[in-house]
């Protein structure tokens, strides 16, 4: 049995949908049954509880051979990713030990690392949480994956509408940043096979696509892939913090944080090496198709 966590979200549900067309033994963990018909419709066995409340984490995690954990929150006060993020994967990585857990498969970000873990609470609790999974004992593979695309979810219908809609395309600052995007499905594929894959075993992999493309490079393609003209305007990083800052108090999951922006002037998001392709060797979609697909 596979325990997932964040099954209910957009990586994980094509992570789930991955694993159950591979016909795995699927357990999720969600913090509402009556809000996760789909998972159910696939097949999952579903577990009511949070990862904040240990009494329901160790009825979820009974007789689990494999986590894959990819709760995060982008979003909040340093005290929630505290909460949330660290003292909930604690709970799920002691819990998964006691009941005699395997393997714990664990979702971490590109940009992670002891020199990025004070620059934002995501970061930090990000770098926490992964310290936590290699000291814990367990078998363990961590993914470090760049901008995650679908036409489903993620940051991409939100781009492909502001290429649509927008009279102009704001690219925040000089544009001159790369990127690395991967598609969702890709991601997922990674996830089911690092379940058994033993070359995989306690490391930790930077995960993108095939193309890493400039900011600039990457609005001319999602232009092109949507069949729209309009000309690019480089919107100065001081405007976008002001900006920011009024949207950050706007209520929702707001797209645009100075959190973000911090994140993005921190330096390209692509990978270092290429361990994860020549591990794993899963073919991986061209940026180019993802857009189309997502057009």
């Amino acid at each position: 049995m596979i325990l997932v966590t964040g099954g209910s979200g957009f990586i994980g549900g094509h992570v789930v949908h991955t694993l159950r067309g591979r016909e795995r033994a699927v357990r999720c963990l969600v913090r509402d049954t009556r809000k996760a018909e789909k998972l159910r419709n696939w097949g999952c066995e579903l577990a009511e509880g949070d990862l904040t409340d240990p009494a329901s984490v160790r009825r979820a995690i009974a007789d689990v051979d494999v986590v894959v954990h990819l709760v995060a929150i982008r979003q909040g006060k340093a005290e929630q990713f505290q909460r949330v993020m660290v003292d909930g994967t604690r709970n799920l990585l002691e819990l998964a030990k006691e009941s005699g857990a395997e393997r714990f498969v664990h979702m971490s970000a590109l940009g992670t690392s002891e020199v990025t873990k004070d620059l934002v609470p995501y970061f930090g609790a990000k770098w926490q949480m992964e310290q936590d999974v290699q000291r814990s004992g367990l078998p363990y593979v961590v993914f470090r994956p760049s901008f995650v695309f679908g036409p489903d979810g993620g940051i991409l219908p939100t781009f492909r509408r502001l290429a649509k809609v927008a009279p102009v395309t704001p690219i925040i600052g000089s544009g001159r940043q790369r990127i690395q995007p991967i598609w969702a499905d890709d991601v997922a594929a990674y996830f089911a096979k690092a379940i058994d894959h033993e070359p995989a075993t306690n490391r930790i992999f930077e995960l993108g696509g095939p193309d890493a493309v400039t900011w600039n490079e990457f609005w001319e393609r999602l232009k092109r892939a949507l069949g729209v003209r309009r000309r690019s305007v480089h919107m100065p990083m001081a405007f976008m913090r002001a900006n920011a800052l009024l949207t950050e108090r706007l209520p929702g999951d707001i797209p645009l944080t100075r959190d973000l922006l911090k994140m993005l002037e921190v330096g390209d998001n692509v990978v270092t090496n290429d361990d994860a392709v020549r591990t794993f060797e899963l073919p991986l979609m061209p940026l180019d198709d993802q857009l189309r697909r997502a057009a």
